[in-house]
């Protein structure tokens, strides 16, 4: 079992009134995310407290009219689901770096380089985020970042959001093969030749270009044919 020393404050306020809890901070955490563990465990201390440093507990009456019960478990249990649990500092520094991880990824995948056209590599946009010390909140959606993050990268860094769209025949031996894939990225067209060959028109992040390319060269061996359409060609088809 946790320690004292160990456990951190679950907190929530129910209407005017505050209740607290001692947790086992990676138990908590773990049941906060995925809905799933034991109650009895998570709880160091089986009560429930206003004030849980001081160690000040409420009437039974204010946990029945708060809660609808006086079971300390399901109480615990709605306090960890709806209220604010204490990080650790490993704990906030792991959610921390997560987070910074899913955004790097997130531009990786939908920023190009404004001025060449070329995906920016992982490495250049950490490089970046460190230079310019970007701020991430471990609490926020990465997509909900985003917007805040590219402000401050372009003062350095030369990105914008882009969608490419290509054209690709696969020949009939793979194509049954390889359809799976190419629908991942995300079919505009798509159309089934005589000869069971196959062609369809893809739109895709910009920063996905190249590792598509390199998967359909690998399923193909090589045999697909492709083509960067211009907004121009892609009203014409």
């Amino acid at each position: 079992m946790t320690s004292l020393e160990r456990a951190v404050v679950a907190r929530l306020n129910v209407g005017e009134n505050h209740f607290e809890i001692f947790v086992d901070p990676d138990l908590a955490q773990k049941y906060r995310e995925k809905r799933e563990g034991n109650p009895e465990k998570m709880l160091v201390v089986p009560e429930v407290f206003i004030d849980a440093r001081k160690g000040t507990r409420p009437t039974s009456s204010m946990l029945q009219k708060s809660f609808g019960t006086l079971d300390v478990y399901k109480i615990a249990q709605i306090i960890v689901e709806n209220g604010e649990v204490q990080l650790t500092t490993e704990q906030r520094h792991k959610m921390l770096e997560e987070k910074r991880k899913q955004i790097i990824a997130l531009l990786a995948r939908n920023c190009v380089d404004s001025r060449t056209g070329a995906p920016l590599t992982i490495q250049r946009i950490e490089l970046a985020m460190e230079e310019q010390r970007v701020p991430i909140d471990p609490f926020k959606p990465a997509d909900q970042q985003l917007e805040g993050v590219i402000k401050q990268l372009r003062l350095i860094l030369p990105l914008k959001f882009e969608k490419v769209t290509i054209a690709v025949q696969i020949p009939a031996e793979f194509s049954t093969r390889v359809y799976g894939m190419i629908k991942e990225y995300g079919i505009e067209r798509e159309e089934w030749q005589g000869d069971g060959s196959f062609v369809a028109v893809v739109s895709m992040p910009a920063g996905l270009q190249n590792e598509f390319y390199d998967k359909l060269n690998s399923a193909t061996h090589g045999t697909a044919r492709t083509k960067l359409l211009t907004e121009g060609m892609r009203r014409i088809l």
